[in-house]
């Protein structure tokens, strides 16, 4: 399982397209937002197992990462993140090269909360936020092709012009880093409720026809809610998703604002 994660990553990172390099303040600005987004910028928040969910979340990506046994609908991210980083030259801790996340629920996690292994992987983790935010810029870079290949004909354009015009100004960009990172290129039949799924595909869909810039960061902060809104809408009772509502709507707003 493990070898095949490492060759899937390996295989996606020789395909993604050479594009402009950000600059150091602007991936610094970008990271420090993530960090931000899904931990509170804090350092406990690199490792962090939510409330209704079999798997922990680690990294200022909050990066997946399932226990052996378990498959879920969502793309596991931290083997990945792993890969990515050895391929840099980094090291990261043992424990985050096992094949299969080793705390294997909820309560077992926080009990280890403080324990060697975590602390060392949140200490880690905290030393090499760039090389995260490497990762979660890359990550996203890899989407566009893959959404154009998996998207209907006659949609490509319109989906590529959207991601151009939101590409067109630093918040945009930060949008369309971000928001592959929080919740997916969109291409995966799992991550779908009803059919209908929630990822950057669906958002750049979504989106009205707005001119190039600040109005298009605009309009896909606002069609991202209108994407969520439909997940919690067809999602199932019992995960209790609306929770989360008014926090993915502050997380998107952040889009639309200068970075």
């Amino acid at each position: 399982m493990q070898v095949i994660r490492l060759l899937c990553a390996a295989a996606l990172m020789a395909i993604v397209p050479a594009r402009a390099e950000l600059t150091a303040g602007q991936k610094a600005a970008i990271g420090k937002k993530i960090w931000q987004n899904e931990c509170a910028g804090t350092v406990n928040g690199l490792t962090t197992w939510n409330a209704g969910e079999e798997f922990p979340s680690l990294g200022i990506g909050h990066f997946i990462w399932y226990p052996a046994g378990f498959n879920g609908r969502f793309t596991e991210s931290w083997p990945q993140f792993v890969a990515y980083a050895k391929q840099k030259g980094a090291k990261p801790p043992a424990v985050a090269s096992l094949a299969d996340c080793p705390w294997n629920s909820k309560s077992q996690f926080l009990a280890e909360f403080k324990g060697a292994k975590m602390t060392e992987l949140r200490n880690w983790l905290a030393a090499n936020v760039a090389l995260q935010t490497d990762f979660i810029v890359w990550h996203s870079r890899a989407a566009l092709p893959k959404i154009l290949a998996a998207a209907p004909a006659s949609e490509r354009k319109r989906i590529e012009a959207n991601y151009q015009k939101v590409a067109t100004t630093s918040n945009g960009t930060y949008a369309l880093i971000d928001y592959v990172n929080f919740k997916g290129d969109g291409i995966s039949p799992s991550e779908r409720y009803n059919g209908r799924g929630w990822g950057l595909m669906q958002v750049l869909g979504e989106m009205q026809e707005v001119p190039a810039g600040a109005p298009a960061a605009k309009e896909f902060a606002a069609a991202a809610k209108r994407v969520l809104d439909r997940r919690i809408s067809n999602s199932p009772p019992a995960r209790g998703e609306a929770r989360w509502k008014e926090g993915w709507h502050n997380r998107c707003d952040t889009y639309a604002r200068p970075l």
